[in-house]
């Protein structure tokens, strides 16, 4: 049985139809040099005796024959790689929260890193084992993030690494956590109505407990009291965060006589704009409007277009980066705050009467 080889490409030949890798070996080969010679090389081994003529040659023959070391195994020899793990529940899947993803991919490849992305659909076995293939892979480090704001149970073996915690936090891990200032937003939405002269300013807040939730009322509250205006309980009206929860809560906005009206999220307000149709009120002309989040699928395609306050989750990925990677010093510890920018579009105007 004979075998044959296919050549090596010579510089006049047409490229071979060469179907397996270049190895280590055939490096060593054209360099006429040893494999651990070759391996020095590749891997910038520290203190390896080699000669600038024979690395010269190990150079020019993996130029030449394209020869592509093996990335794991470069990482088992120094100890690390040029990978960053992000293990998400699901933000990969909903409307806007994927913006976390694409942040830490740019800032993670910016410093020459690449992002490893793992959605678990918030599977607790799932979680684990994407975690220890990230672990084996020697990942610079990971980013745990949820696909909204809260409390997370952290996974134990997030302790072999260096993690951050994204668009979550944990009180009994001690992991720093870049996460949206909730308070900061809820200030900024009601400002834009106070500003525009309204003085009574309702709010359609959420009845689920969460730093949403707590963090938007008090900034409500803080920009009552710096306008100088003061805080009626009866504008504070609850509902379901959705788009039935802003329709059900408007009855109770009209009544207290609510020039204005801030919402907790973008569907509600989706929800109270459907209401004050049905009353033939005029957005702004009538009532006032100011959303959450910054769901362009929704806020950019109500009519009018509806003004908010974004929730700032690209800027949350870059965080997340830069502090695993050591590049920002987080002033605000445990919990780095981001900040919800305003969103202005034709949804805020002078009330009627001013």
């Amino acid at each position: 049985m004979t075998t044959s080889r296919t050549p090596a490409v010579g510089p006049d030949d047409e490229p071979s139809a060469r179907t397996s890798p270049v190895t280590m070996r055939d490096v060593a080969q054209a360099a006429g040099v040893s494999v651990a010679t070759v391996s020095h090389v590749v891997n910038d081994k520290p203190g390896a005796r080699i000669g600038d003529a024979a690395r010269d040659r190990v150079k020019q023959a993996i130029e030449e024959l394209g020869y592509r070391p093996n990335a794991l195994a470069q990482t088992l020899v120094k100890g690390n790689s040029k990978f960053i793990g992000l293990v998400a529940d699901a933000i990969a899947t909903t409307p806007f929260a994927g913006r976390i993803i694409q942040g830490a991919q740019d800032e993670a490849w910016k410093n020459g890193y690449v992002l490893l992305v793992a959605n678990t659909d918030g599977n607790e076995g799932a979680e684990e084992e994407a975690i220890s293939m990230m672990l084996e892979h020697k990942v610079r480090g990971i980013l745990y993030s949820t696909w909204y704001h809260r409390e997370a149970s952290v996974p134990v073996a997030l302790a072999e690494t260096d993690a951050v915690l994204v668009d979550c936090f944990s009180d009994s891990a001690a992991l720093p956590a870049v996460v949206p200032d909730e308070r900061q937003g809820g200030r900024t939405a009601t400002e834009l109505l106070l500003t525009a002269g309204h003085k009574r300013v309702a709010f359609i807040n959420t009845t689920t407990p969460s730093p949403a939730q707590a963090g938007r009322l008090a900034g409500y509250r803080d920009a009552l009291a710096h306008a100088g205006a003061p805080f009626d309980e009866s504008l504070v009206i609850d509902a379901s965060p959705d788009q039935e929860g802003g329709y059900s809560a408007a009855a109770e906005v009209f009544a207290q006589g609510a020039t204005a009206v801030f919402c907790h999220n973008d569907r509600v307000a989706m929800g109270f704009y459907d209401a004050a149709r049905e009353r033939n009120l005029r957005i702004p002309d009538d009532i006032a409007v100011v959303g959450f989040d910054d769901q362009e699928v929704i806020s950019a395609h109500l009519r009018p277009p509806l003004t908010t306050v974004a929730l700032p989750h690209y800027e949350l990925g870059v965080a997340g980066v830069r502090t695993l990677l050591g590049l920002d010093s987080p002033t605000q510890v445990p919990r780095q705050l981001i900040a919800c920018p305003p969103v202005p579009r034709r949804s805020v105007g002078a009330p009627a009467d001013a």
